[in-house]
């Protein structure tokens, strides 16, 4: 079974929790938009700790490393088969500053030429309630659980 890690980065307002998703590049999801988003994530060997893994995917898929503690969201089991868990973490991430690793494959199928493409072409920040809109059906449980988590919101911190 392949396994997969990855980060929920999420930040407080005063009225909202946003979280952080990302758009996959290539042309097969170029048109795709709700229920296309994912955390950002990828696939590890079994000798590697989930926590490492998953902070070197977002280095990789975001172009910086993610600092600060990490909050296991658990496991959960996407439509293919594979094992994805995740930890949520508190941090800022300015999009603008998105830079992806690439992968190559054959474009146009059967046209023999090979491109490269973005693994993640676009981040953004959205509330709870439009990620469970944007973000693939499968990860949704781990919105459940960041928002189960009982995150203290900025008015709690102020009072």
């Amino acid at each position: 079974m392949k396994r997969s890690a990855g980060i929920l980065i999420y930040r407080r307002t005063q009225s909202d929790l946003l979280v952080l998703l990302v758009h996959p590049g290539g042309p097969f999801w170029s048109k795709k938009d709700e229920g296309a988003w994912s955390i950002p994530k990828g696939e590890y060997p079994e000798d590697e700790a989930a926590e490492t893994a998953a902070r070197r995917e977002f280095a990789e898929e975001m172009g910086r490393l993610p600092e600060g503690k990490l909050q296991p969201l658990g496991d959960l089991r996407q439509k293919g088969g594979k094992r994805v868990t995740a930890f949520a973490l508190e941090g800022e991430f300015d999009v603008a500053t998105l830079s992806s690793n690439l992968f190559e494959i054959e474009w146009p199928p059967g046209s023999g030429r090979l491109q490269s493409f973005p693994e993640v072409d676009r981040a953004e920040w959205f509330t709870l309630s439009d990620a469970r809109r944007k973000i693939l059906g499968s990860q949704l449980p781990f919105l459940e659980r960041l928002e189960a988590l009982s995150l203290p919101t900025a008015q709690d911190s102020a009072g």
